[in-house]
């Protein structure tokens, strides 16, 4: 069985700490017959077998067995993907008009019997954010254009003593766009306005969750399993609690509630062939639901010191 990952160029990418890579570069490490698929290779055709340019490569752990010390891309060779193999869906958001054409050629091989992780159907049916608003554990949350409505929205959350916002987009990752308001401001007409416009589209509202200044946990699932839980802690100053972006981690245990909750949603989306999630929760609130390329894989195994990626391989 070969496992194939389409991923995006090295160049875009942070070997170090990239989660597709360190499971790469694990599986190579297990005896795995595993190669790497690039954009500029990917297609389909309905007359030809299925053979794609694919990458061999290799590397180095640092003695953590987590973080990456080196990694080197090999010669490129055609390869035969069959029904048996595996091809892993770790293109990085934003979920846009290129994503989903991806999605529908991943369809494609899915349809021929070739296992495709995550399943571009389960991807297509659920928005990381959106899926995570309508769980019983979600934040108060707005999402639209309405001006109208929005105000609204504010009102109830001025009833329930709420001082802050937090307007974001609908479909980027890793903190892009979001923006912390003043919920009293004269000028949030404005400013949602712009939000809308730099968006495209739908915009985001919510609460601004005061939680977040003690951390934000990210909680790893794969095939319904919680691999490990680490809680990041913004650099001082700061509202966002993301590692590249200065945060600090360290392991944290899931409370029985918060478990629960994440276990119930990850047997949900199995159903649809979602296996790997990677859960995004301020205080006792399921923020995102990540499903698209879930990452930190890397952080999330150095804080309980051990490699995770060897874990899923277990699974698999």
């Amino acid at each position: 069985m070969k496992h194939v990952l389409f991923i995006d160029p090295i160049e875009k990418l942070n070997p170090k700490k990239d989660s597709s890579l360190m499971l790469a570069l694990t599986m190579k490490k297990a005896g795995i017959e595993v190669y790497l698929l690039f954009e500029k290779d990917f297609y389909i055709s309905n007359k030809n077998r299925p053979e794609f340019f694919v990458y061999n490569f290799d590397g180095e752990f640092y003695e953590d067995g987590c973080y990456l010390k080196s990694f080197n891309l090999g010669i490129g060779s055609q390869q035969l993907i069959h029904a048996k193999d595996m091809l892993h869906m770790r293109i990085d958001p934003p979920f846009d008009a290129r994503y989903l054409r991806y999605l529908w050629m991943l369809r494609f091989y899915q349809e021929k019997g070739i296992s495709v992780l995550n399943s571009p159907d389960g991807i297509l049916k659920y928005n990381e954010k959106l899926h995570a608003y309508t769980q019983p554990s979600s934040l108060a949350s707005y999402v639209g254009s309405s001006f109208s409505e929005f105000i609204k929205f504010v009102e109830v959350l001025k009833k329930e003593k709420h001082e802050e916002l937090i307007l974001k987009p609908l479909d980027l990752f890793q903190g892009t766009g979001v923006e912390k308001v003043l919920i009293n401001r004269p000028d949030l007409e404005d400013i949602f306005k712009a939000k809308v416009l730099e968006n495209n589209g739908p915009v985001v509202a919510q609460p601004f969750c005061k939680e977040v200044t003690s951390g934000e946990i990210r909680s790893i699932y794969f095939k319904g399993k919680e691999l490990g839980s680490i809680l990041k802690v913004p650099k001082e100053g700061d509202f966002l609690a993301n590692i590249a972006q200065g945060a600090n981690f360290h392991a944290i245990s899931l409370s029985a509630s918060v478990k629960n909750e994440c276990d119930r949603i990850c047997a949900e989306l199995m159903q649809d062939g979602v296996d790997w999630v990677a859960f995004d929760i301020m205080g006792n609130y399921v923020s995102e639901i990540n499903i698209t390329c879930p990452g930190l894989l890397v952080e999330v195994s150095f804080a309980h010191k051990k490699n995770l990626a060897s874990e899923m391989l277990k699974i698999l």
